[in-house]
């Protein structure tokens, strides 16, 4: 099996310095290799690494290191055989995102059971089991959009022994990168994998993107002693904004640094190309794409202050071509992995290749809506585009529907070769696999009537407002979700209680409803008092009519009412079930409601100014009459108390 020396990695891995101070002969071999890995040169880096390794010497960083040098360049055989031994020498790493990237080169193996138990760990060790899907979950979605695409592998440009990747095209051209060089005197070679320095080239296609000409280097003042790739042309094709390595260091150790450029065409060739100015000397910026209308800048880039080892960010272009500061595009696409190959649709949809969520192997493509108020649900856009491989530069046709994407894969699954370019028929558009919804309708509690322009507010489960809307007139209200998330939903409206409850996760629809209760009503005559104080229906017991604890207190809310309201009057009305003797139970009910008034008075309240009524069975609640079989609580209900405000 051939090693692949991805060169998609060389853009995007720059790792902080590492402090070795023991002076042994061993620990000095270490500190080199340490030097090599900063500078990325991963090639000598792995060799020292394994060859200290191999006479003995053992520590967590070492065998980090070593795995993390074999992941970066792809090369996930070794990988796990490194990670394997770190997780043989201590149990817990330090580092929470070698449980990823172990899962990732497991996965790009061929294990993909074990690769499970380490994401899941990863996840346990994140705090977000209870709020993330389980990989075997994510596996059964990625295989709900496969199967869309017809691929094939690029004709003419095709070779594993070289490495190309690009899917930019221009009427019948594509432009794209490559190491496809013929010797020079120079013969200058990449210290990453010992080919020519990547060029940007032009190839002619057809409408089923089938190639009918033989590669061109593009012809211009582009053309570095290091690498180029990845060009994005403006809308009228007279400016290119490519990658290219850092050629204005001061330090020889920040020349593998990337940075982007823009060049412009004249007279059919393209001049000197000037760097951006949110380029540093110190990260890298690369992989440039453009909004439809010209107006953002997206790119990948491992700058300070993002979420891992690189993310996407995006730059505001005005009228002037001047680059705004660049803003991270957030913790919805960019994870403690890598995040790079932006392309933008003309409906503004962003594609993406990451390791960092949960794929099919090394990196996989994504999809995302760009929202006004945010984003879409992130998707696994499935194989065949995605593979055990590194799949990456993703380039789609909306109206053909013809793309071109590159990947390391091979003939035979688990074996790896250099990158190179497949065109791709997309089939099928991509499936909402997320996409679920809740709805519900909030009604008033005492009368059931709907209620219009409730707020309903829908939080995650570390309290984050997720969405809110509101009831329409007939007090309904629906709201799209994720359907593999669970939310706190809470609603209200002024003068009512607040309510709120928790949806399930996994249902595709759901209903959810609410009755709030009214909180502030005028002490109109007429008006329920029970009401107005939010009190549950004071209950007897069958056959009784001393107050319970647990209505006293309630009755405690009204006496408060009447103290505060001391020329509030109102009459206490009694109610008992159907059962028994209909002249029985409206004796009952009277002396219910003496009790009750009695209970007031005894508390302090004037006489005068309450009244009692027994009604007896003759307002139920419910359609508990005579002769109608109820339970136990049904006829409860019944068996109340009303306080109806008088004057």
């Amino acid at each position: 099996m051939k090693n692949s020396l991805n060169i998609y990695s060389f853009f995007l891995m720059f790792l902080s310095v590492i402090q070795l101070t023991s002076i042994d002969a061993q620990e000095r071999k270490v500190e080199k290799a340490t030097e090599n890995y900063e500078q990325l040169d991963y090639v000598n880096a792995q060799k020292i690494y394994l060859a200290v390794a191999e006479k003995g010497h053992e520590s967590e960083e070492l065998f980090t290191k070593l795995a993390n040098s074999y992941y970066f360049n792809a090369q996930y055989d070794d990988a796990v055989k490194w990670y394997e031994r770190l997780f043989d020498f201590t149990a817990t790493p330090e580092d929470n995102n070698v449980y990823l990237r172990y899962s990732q080169s497991l996965k790009a193996t061929g294990e993909a059971a074990k690769a499970t138990e380490y994401y899941d760990a990863f996840l346990l060790n994140s705090d977000l089991q209870n709020t993330t899907i389980k990989a075997q979950d994510y596996l059964d979605i990625i295989q709900q959009n496969s199967g869309r695409y017809d691929i094939e592998v690029l004709k003419n440009v095709y070779d594993e022994k070289q490495i190309s990747f690009g899917h930019l095209r221009l009427g019948d051209t594509l432009y794209y990168a490559s190491t496809n060089s013929s010797k020079t005197f120079l013969n200058r070679r990449s210290a990453w994998d010992g080919l020519s320095f990547l060029s940007l080239y032009t190839i002619q296609v057809d409408s089923l993107n089938q190639t009918i000409s033989k590669p061109k280097k593009l012809k211009g003042k582009l053309k570095s002693k290091f690498h180029e790739s990845s060009p994005v042309f403006t809308a009228d094709h007279n400016t290119m904004y490519f990658t290219r390595s850092n050629i204005t260091y001061d330090d020889k150790n920040e020349d593998q640094r990337l940075k982007i450029y823009k060049a412009e065409l004249k007279n059919n060739k393209w001049q000197k190309a000037e760097e951006l100015s949110i380029n540093s000397d110190y990260f890298s910026n690369a992989h440039p794409t453009l909004s439809s209308d010209n107006t953002k800048l997206y790119f990948s880039s491992d700058r300070p202050g993002g979420y891992g080892e690189s993310d996407i960010y995006v730059s505001e272009i005005d009228s002037d071509g001047h680059l705004s500061t660049p803003v991270n595009l957030g913790p919805s696409i960019n994870t403690s992995g890598k995040e790079t190959f932006p392309f933008i649709t003309a409906d503004n949809a962003l594609y993406f290749s990451s390791d960092g969520h949960m794929g099919m192997g090394g990196l996989d493509v994504f999809y995302i809506e760009i929202l006004e108020d945010g984003y879409g649900h992130l998707l696994n856009i499935g194989a065949p585009v995605n593979s055990y491989a590194d799949d990456f530069a993703f380039g789609i046709d909306l109206e053909t529907r013809r793309g071109f994407i590159s990947s390391n894969r091979s003939k035979t699954e688990g074996e790896f070769v250099y990158d190179n370019i497949y065109s791709f028929l997309e089939t099928s558009p991509i499936k909402d696999v997320y996409f679920a919804q809740i709805e519900g309708v909030v009604t008033d509690k005492q009368t059931g009537e709907p209620i219009a322009e409730a707020q309903i507010v829908l939080s995650d489960v570390e309290g984050n407002i997720f969405k809110e809307v509101q009831t329409n007139e007939k007090g309904y209200y629906i709201v799209d979700i994720n359907k593999f998330d669970s939310y706190l939903i809470k609603a209200s409206k002024p003068q009512y209680d607040t309510d709120e409850n928790m949806s399930k996760s996994g249902l595709e629809r759901q209903s959810i409803n609410f009755q709030l209760q009214q909180n502030e009503i005028s002490l109109v005559p007429g008006t329920d008092l029970a009401e107005v104080l939010n009190i549950p229906i004071i209950y007897f017991d069958f056959d009784k009519s001393n107050i319970r604890k647990d209505a006293q207190v309630e009755l405690e809310k009204v006496y408060a009412v009447l103290n505060f309201y001391p020329d509030l009057k109102i009459d206490i009305r009694s109610h008992t079930d159907s059962r028994g003797n209909d002249s029985y139970n409206k004796a009952l009910s009277q002396r219910r409601a003496t009790s009750t008034l009695n209970y007031l008075v005894d508390k302090g309240i004037d006489a005068s100014r309450l009244s009692a009524q027994g009604m007896g069975e003759t307002q139920h609640v419910n359609n508990c009459s005579n002769g109608v079989p109820c339970s136990k609580g049904e006829h409860q209900k019944n068996r109340r108390s009303e306080f109806i405000v008088k004057e």
